[in-house]
């Protein structure tokens, strides 16, 4: 099977290729290149690389594509914020392009990385499920998953089957790390600074899992019959795979041994707290979909890794590891320009 992954030279599509390439897909790559440079070790796979903005993708990129991994986006809040008007035009009309032009090229499965923050600030009284539970996002970066979602299920149709993923907030080790998430970010602190600093109450919940485990999810989506996947959303997690932040700072501390933990309370209690269902995914593709990583084992994982790649506080808090510092970056540098179009 011949597979098309948009954002392979992000965080999480740099550990999906090579699981890829591990099960003998063809592989190819589709990606601006915002943080191609952001590798902490040398790492090039062996596969055909397009080069190119998702908003400009079109079907003859698509020419001969079994499937496609729709990775592609600004990738957080933060970066969404930084300009609304452009997480609309790459986050929603990129991924309505792309999967436009993977129907008009004969693609048979269009994989959708969606994500939980759609499903906005919540009670806790029971966990968040993909088709019961209120959808409230919050920020352009929820609200434009959410409508891109919604506007795949009208593009699809019997020969163009769309799944969509939603993953917890995604942590472990990767050639291009992200730091600006909670987990790698609690670990990433407690070995370059010694401390681990909550501003929060450590009350607020946090639903998280491995990269590996969502990169497996991805595979599922490409592998489970379609009577199974077709037209659905999953929940990406682990069992029991909600934990406070507190849970998190203490994990991160059993990573890195005598690594201080304070909490300075400074934001009180988060409102941005959530849990979430993984009941669909854990039964509907039990046989394509078995966690195997926990907050134990990834942070050891993290631990070695920063170890053999001699991480430092610079990598930590650095345009290598911090998505909108890397784009600030490229736009001082006059690499890309205001519209994060390159130069």
């Amino acid at each position: 099977m011949k597979v098309l992954v948009t954002g392979n030279q992000g965080y999480i599509g740099s550990v999906l290729v090579d699981m890829l390439l591990e099960k003998k897909y063809e592989v190819v790559g589709f990606d601006i290149g915002y943080y191609a440079d952001c590798l902490l070790h040398p790492y090039g796979p062996k596969i055909k690389q397009i080069t190119k903005d998702i908003r400009d993708i079109d079907a003859e990129d698509m020419r001969g594509i079994d499937a496609v991994i729709h990775l592609a986006a600004l990738s957080n809040d933060p970066l969404g914020e930084l300009a609304p008007g452009l997480t609309e035009e790459i986050n929603f009309g990129g991924t309505v392009r792309a999967a436009q032009a993977a129907k008009k090229a004969g693609v048979k499965r269009f994989i959708y990385s969606s994500s939980q923050s759609m499903y906005g600030i919540s009670t806790l009284d029971e966990e968040l499920e993909e088709d019961k539970s209120e959808k409230h996002p919050l920020t352009a970066y929820a609200r434009t998953k959410w409508e891109a979602e919604c506007a795949l299920a009208k593009i699809a149709d019997k020969d163009f089957h769309v799944i969509s993923f939603r993953p917890s907030t995604v942590f472990g080790a990767s050639p291009r790390l992200r730091c600006d998430i909670v987990y790698n970010n609690l670990v990433a602190c407690a070995f370059t600074t010694g401390k681990i600093e909550i501003k929060s109450d450590g009350t607020p919940w946090r639903p998280v899992v491995h990269i590996r485990d969502v990169s497996n999810a991805f595979i599922a989506g490409l592998e489970a019959p379609l009577a199974l996947v077709s037209g659905q959303a999953f929940n990406v997690g682990l069992p029991d795979g909600n934990f406070t932040v507190r849970e998190l700072a203490e994990a991160a501390q059993r990573a890195v041994p005598g690594s201080s933990l304070v909490f300075t309370g400074e934001h009180g209690n988060d409102s941005r707290t959530y849990r979430v269902s993984f009941k669909k995914i854990l039964t509907v593709l039990k046989d394509h979909f078995k966690p195997e990583w926990d907050l134990d084992r990834g942070g050891k994982e993290l631990v070695g890794f920063f170890k053999k790649n001699k991480f430092t506080e610079d990598h930590f808090r650095g345009e290598m590891c911090v998505r909108l510092k890397k784009i600030k970056l490229l736009q001082e540098t006059n690499k890309i320009n205001g519209d994060l179009c390159v130069v």
